[in-house]
C-alpha cells in the first residue's frame, strides 16, 4: 500500500495540472477571440464611411468627368452654361503643392535632423516644443500669416501662389518634422558607430547612412504632410484668391485650386435652365464640384503611388 500511494497523488496532481492548464487555456482563446473580434469590428467601423465616401465621389463626380472638363479653365463661362473644366485648378493645386513640398521638406528634415542628431539642451527642448505648437495652428492662421507678411513687402490685397505655398509650408513643417524625426530615431546606433569606426565624418554619415536607411519613412512623412494641406481651403482663399484662367506663374497673379474651385462651384448653386425660369433648375456647379472632387482623390492617390515607388527603389535592400 505505501508503494501505491505516492503513484495515485501523484497522478491527481497531474490531472488537475492538466485541469488548470485547460481552463486557462480555453480563457485564452476566449480571450483571444473576443479581442479578434473587437479589431474586425473597428476596422469595419473604420473602412465603412470611408468606402462609401468614395464610392460617393465617384459616383457623382463620373459624370462630368472627362477629357473637357480635365483640359479645359473656367474662363468664358456663365451661369448654366454646359462647359468649363478644372484644368486650371489642378495646375494651381499641383504648382501651389509642389512650392509647399520645396519649402518645408528642407527645412523640416534638417530641423529633424538637428533633433535627432546635435540637439541637446534648452534650444533643442524650445524647439520641440514650438513644432508641437506649430501642429495645432488652425489653417486660417497659416493663411493670414503669410498674407501679413507678403503685405509688408508687396502691398495690401496683394494676392500670388506663392503666397498661399508659404501659409502651406507652415502647416507642413511641424508635420515633415514630427514625422521625420521618429523615422531618424528608428535608425540603429550600431550603424552610426560602425560608421564612425571607419573614420566617416558624422555629416556624412547622416547622409550616407541614417538618411539612406530611413528613406522609406521619410517619404511618408513627407507624403502624410503633403495630404495635410492638398485639400486646404481657407489659406488658398486668403493668399491666391480665386481665378478662371490658368497660371502657371506662382509669382504673377491669383491662382486657382481644387478645393476652392469645389467651393465656388457649390456656392454658385443650382442655376435656371433659361433665364428668369426658377422652376427649372440644373445642377451643373455641383456635378463640376463632384468632378473636381474627384480629380482631387485621384491627385491624392498618385502621389502616394509614387512615394511607393520612390520606397520601393530606395529602400536598403535586405539580402
Amino acid at each position: 500500500m505505501s508503494a501505491t500511494t505516492p503513484t495515485a497523488g501523484t497522478s491527481d496532481a497531474v490531472e488537475r495540472t492538466r485541469a488548470l492548464l485547460t481552463t486557462a487555456d480555453g480563457g485564452r482563446r476566449r480571450t483571444d477571440t473576443v479581442m479578434t473580434v473587437l479589431i474586425y469590428g473597428a476596422f469595419a467601423l473604420a473602412v465603412i464611411p470611408l468606402v462609401s465616401l468614395l464610392w460617393t465621389v465617384a459616383l457623382r463626380g463620373a459624370e462630368r468627368f472627362n477629357s473637357d472638363f480635365l483640359f479645359t479653365s473656367m474662363r468664358g463661362v456663365f451661369g448654366g452654361m454646359d462647359m468649363g473644366g478644372a484644368y486650371h485648378a489642378a495646375i494651381g493645386t499641383l504648382m501651389i503643392t509642389l512650392g509647399a513640398t520645396i519649402i518645408s521638406v528642407p527645412l523640416g528634415l534638417l530641423v529633424a535632423i538637428y533633433l535627432v542628431e546635435y540637439g541637446r539642451g534648452a534650444l533643442a527642448r524650445a524647439t520641440t516644443f514650438f513644432v508641437d505648437v506649430m501642429t495645432g495652428i488652425p489653417s486660417i492662421v497659416a493663411g493670414l500669416f503669410a498674407f501679413a507678411l507678403f503685405s509688408i513687402f508687396l502691398g495690401p490685397g496683394a494676392k500670388l501662389g506663392i503666397i498661399a505655398s508659404v501659409a502651406l509650408s507652415v502647416l507642413m513643417i511641424p508635420v515633415v518634422v514630427r514625422s521625420c524625426e521618429e523615422m531618424l530615431k528608428l535608425v540603429p546606433n550600431e550603424l552610426r558607430e560602425a560608421s564612425y569606426a571607419l573614420g566617416v565624418p558624422k555629416w556624412l554619415t547622416i547622409i550616407r547612412v541614417v538618411l539612406r536607411t530611413s528613406v522609406a519613412g521619410l517619404t511618408t512623412g513627407v507624403l502624410l504632410a503633403v495630404a495635410r494641406v492638398i485639400g486646404e481651403t481657407a489659406p488658398i482663399l486668403i493668399t491666391a484668391g480665386v481665378s478662371d484662367s490658368i497660371n502657371f506663374n506662382p509669382f504673377d497673379g491669383r491662382m486657382m485650386t481644387l478645393p476652392v474651385y469645389i467651393f465656388s462651384q457649390y456656392r454658385q448653386g443650382p442655376v435656371p435652365c433659361q433665364e428668369n425660369a426658377l422652376d427649372c433648375l440644373i445642377d451643373i456647379n455641383f456635378d463640376r464640384a463632384w468632378a473636381a472632387a474627384l480629380l482631387l482623390i485621384l491627385i491624392v492617390m498618385i502621389l502616394n503611388l509614387i512615394g511607393r515607388l520612390v520606397t520601393r527603389w530606395f529602400s536598403p535592400k535586405l539580402r
